[in-house]
């Protein structure tokens, strides 16, 4: 794995790599297996530190979710997560938040979230949701349209959802293979796709939330893309941080222009910037 500021690391036998983050610059992009991924560089620790405990309000179970505290521990061993009582795996820490997977014991419903490191305890409350899929009705014929059903369990709330097809040559969605739903809330809580079958064959999909919007962290990462991206798109994506920050209420609007921007955009670390503000809309 490589990161931006010159570090080179290994990922140990749990593929976890210990690293000391850097104090200047805005961003952090690291690099490894084909993939990179992006993160912001805060101040100084202490000066950014949080002041209470924090989670997502609905968590999926078989999804890796964050929590932030002070007084945590760089080191994941360090620190220790549980979802009522069921240990969760800490799979990447700071001083000030970490990453945890949810335990395969955890069930769907209200969680308090439990989290220890040396010297610190704290809790957060969180829903936990399982996601599960109906088989399309009628069945996948090719050349007819089908339904697919996406069913939550643990919350009877509207969620948002990214639904992706994950064999796009059997079967096609016909909003594209990655698709945005928000569930109908209630007792019955699901959301409906339109399918039809390509050619006979296995298919498979994968659900997962959208996270609630972060306004000052997509800021942030539409402004370190601008300086990256193309000449011609430099000056929209100045526009879209300085629009979401004067009205909020805009961000569906600048998260789909973002997104049709993403689609057209080759990989490279603009499209990393840019896939991170797509996801902090």
């Amino acid at each position: 794995m490589a990161l931006s500021d010159g570090q080179t690391l290994t990922t140990d036998r749990t593929g976890r790599a210990t690293f000391t983050a850097p104090t200047s610059g805005e961003y952090l992009l690291a690099k490894g297996s084909g993939a990179s991924v992006a993160a912001l560089i805060d101040p100084a620790t202490g000066a950014s530190e949080p002041k209470e405990t924090t989670a997502p309000p609905v968590i999926s179970v078989r999804d890796r979710f964050w929590v932030c505290t002070a007084g945590l521990r760089g080191d994941a061993d360090a620190n220790g997560v549980r979802i009522n009582g069921e240990p969760a795996l800490v799979i990447a820490a700071s001083p000030e938040c970490l990453v945890a997977l949810p335990s395969s014991k955890a069930a769907a419903g209200p969680a308090t979230i439990a989290i220890e490191a040396p010297g610190v305890e704290a809790s957060a409350k969180a829903t936990l949701v399982a996601l599960e899929f109906a088989a399309p009705q009628p069945p996948p014929v090719p050349g007819k349209k089908s339904r697919l059903e996406v069913r939550v369990q643990g919350s009877e709330q509207k969620v948002g959802l990214v639904v992706d097809n994950v064999t796009p040559g059997v079967l096609k969605f016909a909003l594209g293979d990655s698709q945005e739903v928000m569930t109908r809330g209630g007792p019955q809580n699901s959301a409906v796709l339109d399918v039809q079958a390509i050619r006979s064959g296995d298919y498979s999909f994968r659900a997962r939330l959208i996270s609630p919007p972060d306004a000052a962290v997509a800021q942030r990462y539409l402004l370190a893309a601008a300086e990256l991206a193309p000449e011609d798109s430099r000056g929209d994506l100045r526009s879209f941080a300085k629009r979401i920050a004067r009205h909020p209420r805009d961000l569906p609007a600048v998260r789909a222009q973002v997104g049709e921007l993403l689609r057209q955009t080759i990989a490279g670390d603009f499209r990393t910037l840019l896939n991170a503000a797509w996801e902090a809309l």
